[in-house]
């Protein structure tokens, strides 16, 4: 197989995706309380909603550690009524997109809110975006990187807006997709008395060091689309992969997918993440097929969970690269891998397309990057699952919109645990599909599970 077929090969079956603030009452309280604990502005650009910074403590679990800093949140009145409920939008690895509050973009959450009067928060994730607990990202500073000081804050500024804007009273929701569809859940489950509802979607609920089920789904995926497809995708990278290990091919690969320097193979962790780097085209176009996140200004899908960055050229793949990569990008996100859930998309699994990145590759950068050993990864994953409940999750009036087509779904909760934990699997959608502005070309069963998970929030706003 020539370089120019293999690459054909490849990406051949990617052409799938291609077919298939406030006023009022409100308003002057919360101008009034800008304070030590508050302080924000109009952003001038988007009027429709204000940006603010809350006071936030660096350690919630340490009585004796006094440092703070300041958490970026977003807010809208567009839509709220007097007594209206207050939804909260839960950020997660990377910045928050103003987008989310843009009354234009027919957003999910803020058509729910146009409803059913709801005053709408957009909270950032600590160390993501602008929300900068330390001075910088060592590893040592990042210690202070968990969900749990994530759903603290989530507390916290729940309880601070609530007294400061006389919203005790009202009834909490909270909002989120993929991992933050997961501290949606467990928000509600840590803090029931504060959070009255979670709309949870394609959250990864399990963690599990590996997550080869995610290239099973990628699989079943295409072969939906093309039995062919996966073959040929298989045979492609199973090729590439014995190509990769002669030097003499190294010019030809450079040229052919586009790198950004000359192909440097200098060990077996080398091979294996230009391999991950490849395959990862695939793996995303799988997991936002035909979904509509444009809306957020997005031109390239970002890479799974993860955020991988995309560059018009790929980066070559020496272990050095990785290393810099991830002190310049991602690398709070990795951490949190190495340290809470794992969710390492392996190719350990013989039913996916791909070869060449198993667990070992993972499992290695936690030592290389954070000195965090095999033992403590498997630890700090167990730990998550006691904490959590895994999918045994045990609260109430949580719901869970999952996408067959989205690998995620494989450690969500796909089937209803009860009344009050109802899950909404949609058939032929990917990654958080239902959370995006509708339009025409949604399949109906999108369309069906946005209206089941209104009627299902209409009911419990009602509940106690």
């Amino acid at each position: 197989m020539g370089f120019q077929a293999l690459t054909a090969v490849i990406f051949a079956c990617l052409c799938f995706a291609c077919d298939g603030f406030f006023t009022g009452n409100i308003h002057r309280n919360i101008e009034r309380q800008i304070s030590n604990d508050v302080q924000g502005h109009k952003d001038e650009d988007k009027p429709v909603f204000q940006q603010h910074w809350i006071s936030q403590k660096l350690d919630h679990f340490n009585g004796a550690d006094s440092r703070a800093w300041k958490q970026k949140f977003l807010v809208t009145e567009t839509y709220y009524r007097t007594g209206g409920p207050v939804f909260l939008m839960i950020g997660g690895e990377g910045p928050i997109n103003n987008q989310w509050m843009s009354t234009d973009s027919g957003s999910t959450w803020l058509t729910y809110a146009k409803k059913l009067g709801a005053l709408c928060f957009l909270l950032e994730h600590r160390f993501y975006g602008d929300s900068h607990p330390t001075v910088d990202l060592r590893t040592e500073n990042l210690q202070f990187l968990s969900s749990q000081q994530a759903l603290a804050d989530l507390a916290h500024f729940r309880t601070v807006m609530a007294k400061q804007l006389g919203l005790t009273n009202s009834k909490w929701v909270a909002f989120g997709g993929s991992y933050p569809g997961a501290l949606a859940a467990w928000s509600r489950l840590k803090y029931p008395n504060l959070i009255h509802a979670a709309v949870a979607s394609s959250a990864p609920l399990h963690a599990t060091v590996n997550f080869s089920e995610y290239l099973e789904v990628v699989w079943r995926a295409l072969a939906a689309e093309n039995p062919k497809c996966p073959l040929l995708v298989k045979k492609a990278f199973d090729t590439l992969n014995e190509l990769i290990k002669d030097p003499k091919n190294y010019e030809n690969i450079t040229k052919d997918f586009n790198l950004c320097s000359r192909l440097q193979i200098q060990s077996e962790k080398d091979r294996a993440y230009i391999l991950d780097s490849l395959a990862d085209s695939i793996m995303s176009t799988v997991q936002y097929n035909n979904d509509n996140r444009a809306f957020e200004n997005h031109h390239l899908p970002p890479s799974a969970l993860f955020q991988r960055p995309h560059l018009q050229c790929k980066p070559p793949g020496s272990q050095e690269h990785i290393l810099q990569r991830t002190r310049q990008r991602g690398r709070q996100w990795l951490y949190q891998t190495c340290t809470e859930f794992g969710y390492f998309q392996t190719s350990d699994s013989p039913n996916q397309p791909f070869s060449g990145f198993g667990l070992q590759y993972h499992v290695e950068q936690c030592l290389d990057i954070f000195n965090i050993s095999t033992k403590t990864l498997y630890a700090g994953v167990d730990q998550t699952n006691e904490n959590y409940g895994s999918y045994d999750i045990r609260a109430t009036r949580i719901v869970f919109p999952n996408g067959s087509i989205d690998p995620w779904h494989a450690l969500g909760i796909t089937s209803s645990i009860s009344d009050d934990l109802p899950a909404i699997f949609i058939k032929g959608t990917a990654h958080c599909a239902n959370m995006y502005p509708a339009r025409a070309e949604d399949i109906p069963q999108l369309n069906l599970a946005r209206e089941h998970i209104f009627q299902i929030l209409q009911k419990w706003l009602k509940e106690k």
